[in-house]
């Protein structure tokens, strides 16, 4: 049996305004780099925020063809991120593969990878409003001996831990990776792995935890139970969160669809992409780069009764199958060349685990929530009761999050 390379790609997200204390900790310090280099990082960035959002709309696409009725959560940067690490490795057409797949076509590989080094830096911080944390692991088994090369660049582009593991032992393998997920995701995600192909060799896991406080926080003595449309005309009672304030909003008369923009603390937002009635399919065949400029272009600032749903879902994907809709076949396969990890070894990808949990409350900074009274101009208040299934993105510097919510309760 050749030796596979296991592939675990990490999502853990928790977007939460509940209990979130003021952070002590000033933003991580970062090499000093020249002003050329920070400005062909940030270029190049800008670029890869372009395509990384195509590339989520697309596989968007695969997974809701699946799970049409179901809540949909994955991020399209977690999964990019692992898989332009993995390129490192990977040659010819395999690398032309994965390019091709993710939208990192016609994009010179320095360009890739030093683009994906600036944003993994500049969004991995801590301050009052938010706590973003990104990271990258390799666990290696003794008999792989990877090329230096690849330990060095995934560790200087990427910021990698490399953890040395037996693989040979795998309850204790299984229970070590484990381990390691549910201590960097601060106890979000636990038990990832449930099995261990018996010849994998080497496991790459991304992960990304998220905290946030919304600007305009909710009065959580204003939330009620509330009705939320579900498939088939049935009803669910979720707790739905109210606030009044300014906020970006705009219709999509031609998709029919209403957009709402609630921005977090910092510089990080929530896209709530509401459809009418009976338009979800519509709006969801719709979706690509096109599509959201317009609706960016859209947004105009008003005062606004907002009424959204508390949320706390979680999804789990193997991504084998939508990847290999997407063109990305060869590191699946035996034949695939990812020889710039070990040119000894016919290592191939075995799976691709992809998991994402969100939680979305009204609270707030500890003793914050309800604590403010936010003067708002004398104008006809427009309102929105997201009370039926809608799309969601969260999006900083490139999307962090998207997904649809069919069931707020996750269930």
């Amino acid at each position: 049996m050749n030796p596979t390379l296991g592939l675990g790609l990490l999502l853990a997200g928790l977007i939460t305004v509940e209990g979130l204390l003021k952070a002590k900790v000033s933003p991580k310090n970062h090499e000093a780099v020249s002003h050329n280099q920070v400005w062909k990082g940030r270029r190049a960035a800008q670029e890869l925020a372009k395509r990384n959002t195509d590339f989520g709309f697309r596989l968007y696409k695969k997974l809701s063809f699946n799970n049409s009725n179901k809540n949909i959560l994955f991020s399209p940067w977690s999964i990019s991120v692992a898989f332009s690490m993995l390129s490192l490795g990977a040659q010819d057409s395999t690398l032309a593969e994965i390019k091709q797949g993710f939208n990192f076509r016609n994009m010179p590989e320095k360009d890739l990878h030093e683009g994906f080094h600036y944003l993994i830096s500049r969004l991995n911080q801590r301050n009052q409003g938010r706590d973003l944390e990104l990271g990258n692991a390799l666990f290696t088994d003794k008999k792989l001996k990877p090329q230096k090369k690849f330990l060095t660049d995934v560790k200087n582009l990427y910021k990698a831990d490399t953890v040395p593991i037996n693989f040979q032992n795998l309850e204790n393998a299984q229970r070590q990776i484990n381990d390691y997920v549910n201590q960097k995701t601060h106890g979000k995600i636990n038990n990832l792995l449930k099995k261990i192909d018996p010849s994998t060799l080497m496991l790459l896991i991304n992960y990304i935890f998220f905290r946030a406080r919304w600007q305009h926080e909710f009065d959580p003595q204003a939330t009620k139970e509330e009705d939320f449309i579900l498939e088939g005309n049935k009803a669910a009672k979720v707790p739905m969160m109210f606030h009044s304030s300014v906020y970006a909003v705009g219709h999509d008369d031609e998709l029919s669809c209403t957009v709402l923009e609630m921005p977090y603390q910092g510089n990080l937002s929530a896209l709530f992409i509401l459809p009418d009635e009976g338009k979800m399919q519509n709006v969801e065949e719709a979706l690509g780069m096109n599509t959201f400029a317009k609706w960016k272009k859209l947004l105009h600032r008003r005062v606004t009764e907002v009424s959204i749903p508390r949320l706390s879902i979680a999804c789990q994907y193997d991504l084998k199958r939508a990847l290999s809709s997407l063109g990305i076949t060869k590191i699946f396969e035996e034949h695939g060349d990812l020889t710039r990890i070990s040119p000894h070894e016919g290592l191939k990808v075995d799976k691709v685990v992809h998991k994402a949990a969100l939680k979305m409350d009204e609270k707030g900074a500890e003793g914050a929530a309800g604590s403010g009274v936010e003067a708002l101009p004398m104008e006809m208040r427009l309102k929105i009761k997201i009370n039926r299934a809608y799309l969601l993105m969260i999006i900083e510097k490139i999307t962090l999050f998207l997904g649809k919510i069919s069931n707020p309760s996750g269930e």
